[in-house]
């Protein structure tokens, strides 16, 4: 059943406000400058739950000095729904990745088969390392294995958690903190 923003926001609990984000976001910017000091890696947004975190990251780092060359993909498994199905390319990065080191901002880090064919596709595309920044960790022991988040901000427990870039039903991706819906509120939908 479809529901609308004001109802996912009246069923849902914070989980993390706007102050402890954008701590964890600037916290993530100096390892990330340390261990790509001296390249200009190809950062790669994916889109579109990446892009809020992604333009927050990238400030950060920028602070420090560091330099990034921009680009983004498309690529989804969910397109509105609440369980993965086939991953669709929606946008390829322009950008050559033959020989460069590649850095992946993405919103959330769940089970990691989105990030793990976007990580397999880097590779193939002859990327020489490929590392994941991720705003949020989902809680448990459902992971690709090989797949973790190399600079994470938060983590957050194993529910349906939206804002900060992650959608509840394509809405709320531009709230500036994370919520999850109750319990209750999941078996309404």
């Amino acid at each position: 059943m479809a529901r609308d923003l004001a109802w996912a926001l009246a069923n849902s609990d914070l989980i993390h406000d706007r102050a402890t984000l954008d701590a964890s976001i600037a916290a993530m910017a100096p390892a990330i400058a340390r261990d790509f000091a001296g390249d200009v890696p190809v950062f790669l947004t994916v889109m579109h739950g990446g892009l809020p975190f992604a333009g927050r990251l990238a400030m950060e780092v920028g602070a420090l000095g560091m330099d990034l060359e921009f680009d983004y993909l498309h690529a989804t498994r969910y397109r509105g729904e609440t369980s993965g199905g086939a991953l669709t390319w929606k946008h390829r990065p322009a950008t050559p990745l033959r020989g460069r080191r590649v850095l992946l901002a993405d919103d959330i880090l769940d089970e990691g088969h989105t990030l793990d064919a976007i990580m397999r596709w880097c590779r193939a595309e002859g990327a020489t390392d490929v590392r994941i920044a991720a705003l949020a960790v989902k809680k448990h022991d459902r992971c690709v294995p090989g797949i973790r988040a190399d600079y994470a901000g938060v983590d957050v427990p194993d529910r349906y958690v939206f804002g900060y870039g992650m959608d509840f039903q394509q809405q709320g991706r531009a709230l500036p903190v994370i919520r999850a819906l109750t319990d209750e509120a999941l078996r309404e939908l």
